[in-house]
């Protein structure tokens, strides 16, 4: 039963975690729905090798496409423009994710469901089209936040969609370079064939996409959004993978051990090795496939749960919507079946060499609680252990949490492996006091169960140390993190004031111009991205600067990192060629490579370069002296000192951190928690002929019922000692790594509290499943005593 719960619950979890990700897939953008098809440019590789961002189209070249695309008969042809445009009410900015890409030219309507609701298009470039979810009337006034700054814009009319939308000569200047061209094809034209024509047209100048392939043009925080919800969901996977796989395993090697008298039975009679193997594993299938089946009919059901929460937790696109298909639960039942075999190998490989005298021996004593396989696993699990955590102080940011993980799952699985050679001397040394001083037999024969038959007390500290040992790593990383980031960046911002977004995505030129943005002690650069030709014809695309620093603000010139530099195969007096953000290249020469600095940038242009060629870009910080702090500034921009810059900029990570965290913790103990009453249950039952025998011999049911539950008591504690120890070394490994990075002494967080409600809550299922299958056990027979 322990398994078949087990492997329920690991599959309801993966089969739920697998129907959201499959729910997750991009969808097309609602202001797209109409276009038929979409021509899109070229992509580039970003500096992990993955295909990125595409390399946009120039105005030239966008019109040429066009003019080609547009001899198609029955095709009419849109060039679509996406840039920063934003609403001001009463001084403050209509907050709105989206605001980066929220603005567009009035012919990119063609491409969507929406229709005027009143008014007419816009005609000039101070006109615009609004939601009327805004409340404007035609010819009223708005404040609309552009890169420029704030600008006042007459209302022409209202739509029944999202998005502003203005004079479309107005959006050629505000985003020049061009992403998609949108192709409206009538309906009673074969669409497949004028997709393949216009491929023919558009040549290797990019790619003709329909259906559900529109999708790949989605807003960045869209896709932004749904790489978190998949982390998370593929790091609960995860989890409930390694955890059903270490729980059906543990209890299929208790379960083992206390069927050594039927095996050796078996064996008696002519079952072969090979044959008792089989029939284990037969038994791990079976158990897989039905608690699969359930798991994954029980996991549909959660799906819709785990939507609410990760949409709660704004890890998924706001149009995310659930949708059924078979290859998750295919999947689900068959990682069900999977798992369960795997788990019980080790436990089927131990049925093998089970002698058939055993069949006869009158006690059921370990004779060798460690086999070899045990050995040689537990020990190598522990090497791995150690080099995980040795990487973990030396990795990237963005590997140490995996490395952690990593190394906290590898000391798991030697505590429980290893874990017979220490639950012995450890349950000697916590049972003498109450053995050397009790004068009842309870005491004596807790010691002796504890001491002879440490391979089952393993089996049921098993899932303990694998829930408190998760539970304290993680918390354990949260609480390390949010000591470690925020001191890191209030120690190099010692000094300074920062002026930040408030309700805006980013700082407009106007903001930076009222800073005082610009002497020699100020940073205010304007992101980018520039797009690098390879000499293999590739492109690479890197995160660029616009800087106001004359150290670096040459003209025709360019600084980078020696990442960057490495990436591009550059170095110093070389000139290459970059295209910007409106599809314009321009040649550029390397005039230093500089060690890495993030408040520096990895490819530092003029910041007047930059902004003719991104016309849209927002600035994102603006860093000022304490003594330059301004005293008034536009919507949309605040000031902060150097620790509330810190807090604010990790509580954004720190909320999603703390949010995985919670569910991850809750998760493993959770899961672990039931693994952890259904062992003792199996433990309590197996035993029944042991109680029975003490029973006829003059014990008590509440000496009896008392002794099982202070003995899992025991074990509990003793878990929760190794699953709390085998943390320790991730976590120093972790701060190690952190305090290298940001500079700053990091120690050891311990979450206390956390380590208590999870032992707390571990100590309540264990004694409460003890106590209640030791009570049945214990309720009087009619064939008697001895079963």
């Amino acid at each position: 039963m322990a398994a078949l719960l087990a492997t329920t619950f690991g599959v309801a979890l993966i089969s739920a975690t697998l129907v959201v990700y499959d729910s997750s897939r991009p969808v097309v953008q609602p202001r797209l729905t109409e276009a038929t098809a979409l021509a899109l440019p070229l992509r580039a590789d970003n500096e992990f090798g993955n295909t990125s961002d595409f390399v946009p189209w120039s105005a030239t070249e966008a019109q040429q496409i066009a003019d080609d695309l547009g001899t198609l008969p029955d095709v009419r042809v849109v060039a679509d423009r996406s840039f920063y445009a934003q609403p001001v009410v009463d001084g403050i900015p209509i907050e709105d994710e989206g605001a980066e890409q929220a603005g567009h030219g009035w012919a990119s309507v063609d491409l969507s469901p929406y229709r005027l609701t009143s008014g007419t298009p816009p005609t000039n470039g101070n006109q615009v089209v609004v939601p009327d979810a805004l409340g404007f009337e035609p010819g009223d006034s708005v404040s609309v936040n552009l890169a420029a700054g704030l600008e006042a814009f007459t209302v022409s009319g209202t739509l029944s969609g999202a998005g502003l939308y203005f004079a479309d000569e107005r959006a050629a200047q505000l985003d020049p370079g061009v992403r998609a061209i949108g192709l409206v094809i009538s309906t009673d034209t074969q669409i497949d064939a004028v997709s393949a024509t216009a491929q023919q047209y558009l040549g290797d100048r990019g790619r003709i996409v329909t259906g559900e392939d529109r999708a790949a043009l989605e807003p960045e925080f869209v896709s932004h959004r749904r790489n978190l919800g998949n982390q998370l969901i593929i790091a609960m996977s995860s989890i409930g993978l390694f955890t059903t796989v270490f729980v059906v395993a543990s209890t299929f090697a208790l379960a083992t051990a206390e069927r050594r008298r039927e095996l050796g039975l078996l064996r008696t009679v002519g079952a072969s090795p090979g044959q008792v193997r089989r029939m284990v594993l037969g038994e791990a299938a079976a158990i897989g496939c039905i608690g699969g089946i359930i798991g994954a009919t029980v996991g549909l059901a959660l799906a819709p749960v785990l939507r609410i929460v990760l949409s709660s937790l704004d890890v998924q696109p706001p149009d995310f919507h659930l949708r059924i298909s078979a290859w998750p639960v295919i999947v689900a039942v068959a990682i069900g079946v999977a798992v369960a075999v795997i788990g019980a190998w080790t436990a089927a490989e131990s049925a093998t060499r089970v002698a058939p005298i055993e069949a006869l021996l009158a006690a059921a004593v370990e004779r060798h609680p460690m086999t070899k396989v045990r050995w040689v696993s537990g020990i190598a699990a522990l090497l791995g252990g150690v080099g995980a955590t040795a990487l973990t102080a030396g990795a990237a940011p963005d590997s140490r949490t995996t490395n952690a993980i990593g190394a906290a799952m590898l000391f798991t699985v030697s505590a429980a492996l290893l874990a017979p050679i220490v639950i012995g001397p450890i349950a000697q040394l916590v049972t003498w006091p109450f053995a050397r001083s009790s004068r009842s037999a309870g005491p004596m024969l807790l010691r002796a169960e504890l001491t002879t038959s440490t391979r089952r007390a393993a089996g049921t500290a098993a899932p303990v140390i694998a829930a408190v040992g998760f539970a304290v790593l993680l918390s354990g990383m949260v609480e390390t993190m949010a000591v470690a980031y925020p001191a890191e960046q209030t120690e190099q911002l010692q000094g300074m004031v920062l002026v930040t977004s408030d309700g805006t995505p980013g700082l407009s030129d106007q903001v930076v111009a009222e800073s005082g943005a610009g002497p020699l002690g100020t940073r205010a650069g304007l992101p980018t991205r520039l797009f690098v030709p390879g000499i293999q014809g590739n492109t690479t695309v890197v995160d660029a600067i616009g800087s106001l620093d004359e150290r670096y603000a040459r003209a025709g010139h360019a600084v980078v990192d020696e990442a960057t530099a490495t990436l591009l195969d550059v170095q110093v007096g070389r000139t290459i060629t970059v295209r910007f953000a409106d599809g314009m290249s321009e040649n550029v020469t390397i005039s230093q490579v500089l060690p890495l600095d993030p408040a520096r940038g990895a490819f530092v242009l003029p910041r007047d370069l930059v902004r003719k060629h991104d016309p849209s870009a927002l600035t994102d910080v603006v860093f000022l002296p304490q003594e330059k702090t301004p005293s008034q500034l536009p919507p949309g921009a605040t000031v902060k000192d150097a620790y509330s810059f810190a807090l604010q900029d990790y509580e954004v990570d720190a909320r999603l951190t703390n949010w995985l965290a919670a569910t991850l913790i809750a998760m493993a103990v959770g899961y672990c928690g039931l693994a952890v009453a259904n062992v003792m249950a199996v433990s309590a039952y197996r035993r029944g002929p042991d109680i029975s025998a003490l029973q006829a011999s003059g014990g008590s049911s509440r000496q009896l019922l008392s002794t099982a539950v202070f003995e899992t008591v025991i074990i509990v504690l003793i878990g929760s000692a190794l699953g709390s120890i085998v943390t320790i070394p991730p976590l120093l490994g972790m701060a190690a790594g952190l305090g290298q990075l940001t500079g700053t002494e990091v120690g050891l967080h311990l979450p206390w509290r956390t380590i208590a409600w999870v032992v707390t809550g571990c100590l309540v299922l264990a004694s409460g499943s003890t106590a209640i299958v030791t009570r049945r056990t214990l309720r009087p027979r009619p064939e008697g005593k001895f079963r």
